[in-house]
């Protein structure tokens, strides 16, 4: 399965100090979602490797429903890049707005957290190719990244 869908509505123990939902519950149910669609893809234990670009389009008001829809955009060797949308929408109002998007990396590992290797998707759609091409350039970019903060991420380099 290469798409997953979460529905519920948001608590009041969701809130942050000015009356919306936290951003890090926000976060929470984005990896779940996301977690569940890559489990269910690679079909063994995956872990978070990368969490990038999440985007928050507008607050997500309590008593909302929520949605979350992820899904497979690119795999790699071991890899599962998993897009992730989050809508919500008044309890008495049937249209959703996106609220948030983001990217996750997966990758699949067995018992001892070796890495294993994952069944290739292959977009079929013309908007899933161009998912794609988001994914690989989302990738090169953190490439570029990796290697400009590489000096910074050396202890011996620490910033105090």
């Amino acid at each position: 399965m290469n798409r997953i869908s979460f529905q519920f509505i948001s608590e009041p123990t969701d809130i942050n100090f000015g009356g919306n939902v936290h951003g890090g519950a926000v976060m929470k149910w984005i990896d779940q979602t996301a977690y569940t669609c890559a489990r269910s893809w690679a079909e063994t234990y995956c872990v978070t490797v990368y969490v990038g670009g999440i985007r928050f389009y507008r607050p997500i008001n309590i008593g909302d429903v929520v949605k979350i829809d992820s899904y497979v955009i690119y795999t790699g060797k071991t890899s599962i890049h998993i897009a992730v949308d989050v809508y919500a929408r008044k309890v008495d109002h049937i249209i959703f707005e996106k609220k948030t998007h983001c990217v996750i990396v997966f990758v699949s590992v067995d018992s001892n957290g070796k890495p294993l290797e994952v069944k290739k998707w292959i977009p079929k759609t013309e908007h899933e190719k161009e998912l794609e091409s988001y994914a690989i350039s989302l990738k090169n970019l953190r490439l570029k990244i990796e290697d400009e903060m590489k000096p910074f991420l050396d202890k011996d380099n620490a910033l105090n």
